[in-house]
């Protein structure tokens, strides 16, 4: 079992365990529904109980203990995450350090590799052929680290570039297939295109912004692996080279010629799309229900995302959302593994759609839902998707990735710095964080 943390953390944590700070699970009868030959498991989810997200964990547990009543019981706690995102992650660093980390918690998909490399989560029991076979790949993916299974998500996500049909229509435009997306060169020209029509109106071809934190690589990354790019190694070690390469000079130079071209406002302006000033915007799945509910007379399609004109095929678009995971302090890992499973289960996926409208990650669950079936822009969503659905970078420093791309971003698209000289200056940062896991290697 790899290490837990290193540095000073490891040593706070090994001083606690020395000390007697284990984790006590409770006795037989102490808990309403734990009977005497049960076994035991812990939970821990990111959200409030009297939420639409934490009821449906409750009921996955309730259902869980009625599926595998006799062998085991699971006893979930809510840790809510507050508006800085602590709380959460706050709770479960301290239980590192004490060795009291429940047998299941929850994991933000990009953060899934720091958690294994920093040893907090261990890889889950081997799944079945079939068993795989029930979540999307991007799940699959999104769960691996260093070749092992770490986690399974209930939920999934993904960015949408919207368009408004009246306004293609009346410019002539026809979308193209998923298989067929436009190109940049393609898109620049139908922006351009539609940029005096816009104007006309008081907006811009496209609703676009760089925001500040997640939400910038979330959306835009794909740029970069569409065009041959990436951020880190494979095995998440490495950046120079890969974060500063020639693609990604390239793709960040596109930002920065879209925002030069003015087909986009360099401030954001509320509402743009929605009140029929945009020909496109990117945001969200949620964008769908948004016009839906608050938009209805807006004619909304969905897109292919663009790629760029060297695409290969290969998987680009957005994805990820939170996971369950069994921690290191799980003493029986096929246990643990039946809790993961069963919590990001069909069932649990249907529900969470139908509470929350946060897409499923299993193939059931989506072929379950009418909605996918009959509605053409949610089945656009899922079908990019399920066909090309790409995680974002995995690596024990995310979080730095993360930060930097939105950095270098803002400082080349908006402010036209030198798009090398920004990449390089990134790889520095990055670099300094990966120092840790590379000295230790």
């Amino acid at each position: 079992m790899k290490k837990r943390l290193l540095g000073i953390t490891a040593l706070l944590a090994v001083s606690c365990c020395l000390a007697g700070c284990q984790k006590q699970d409770p006795l037989p009868g102490e808990l309403e529904g734990f009977d005497s030959g049960e076994q035991y498991l812990s939970i821990w989810v990111h959200s409030i109980e009297d939420t639409e997200e934490g009821q449906v964990y409750r009921d996955a547990v309730d259902r869980f203990n009625q599926a595998f009543d006799g062998k085991y019981f699971a006893d979930i706690e809510f840790v809510p995450r507050n508006d800085s995102g602590g709380g959460y992650s706050d709770k479960i660093n301290a239980s590192v350090m004490s060795g009291m980390l429940p047998d299941v918690l929850t994991v933000d998909g990009p953060n899934i590799a720091a958690y294994a490399a920093n040893g907090i989560i261990q890889p889950l029991a081997e799944l079945t052929d079939e068993e795989r076979s029930t979540y999307l790949e991007s799940i699959l993916e999104q769960g691996t680290y260093d070749g092992q299974l770490y986690a399974l998500g209930v939920m999934e996500s993904s960015v949408g570039l919207y368009y408004n049909k009246d306004i293609l229509a009346q410019a002539g435009i026809e979308v193209p297939t998923a298989d067929n997306p436009w190109t940049w060169s393609e898109f620049m020209d139908i922006l351009e295109e539609l940029k005096p029509m816009m104007e006309e109106l008081g907006g811009y071809p496209l609703d676009m912004t760089f925001p500040v934190g997640e939400t910038s690589i979330y959306y835009y990354a794909p740029f970069v692996w569409s065009n041959g790019g990436d951020m880190v190694s494979e095995d998440g070690m490495t950046v120079d080279g890969i974060f500063n390469s020639p693609e990604n000079v390239e793709t960040m130079q596109l930002f920065r010629s879209i925002v030069q071209n003015g087909y986009m406002s360099q401030a954001p302006i509320d509402k743009l799309f929605e009140s029929g000033r945009a020909a496109f915007k990117f945001d969200g799945a949620w964008e769908v229900n948004t016009v839906y509910t608050s938009y209805p007379d807006l004619n909304i399609g969905v897109a292919p995302y663009i790629v760029s004109d060297d695409w290969d095929g290969g998987r680009y678009t957005p994805t990820g959302s939170w996971a369950f995971a069994a921690s290191t302090d799980a003493e029986d890992i096929e246990a643990a593994t039946e809790l993961v499973k069963y919590m990001s289960g069909v069932e649990s996926g249907v529900q969470m759609w139908e509470q929350t409208k946060s897409f499923p990650s299993t193939y059931q669950a989506f072929e379950q839902i009418d909605v996918f079936r009959t509605d053409e822009n949610y089945r656009a969503l899922y079908e990019q998707l399920s066909q090309y659905g790409h995680p974002r970078p995995k690596t024990p420093v995310y979080p730095q990735v993360s930060t930097s791309f939105q950095q270098a971003l803002e400082s080349i698209a908006l402010s036209g710095k030198d798009a090398q000289t920004e990449l390089d200056k990134a790889v520095e940062r990055i670099d300094a964080k990966l120092e840790r896991y590379t000295r230790a290697s």
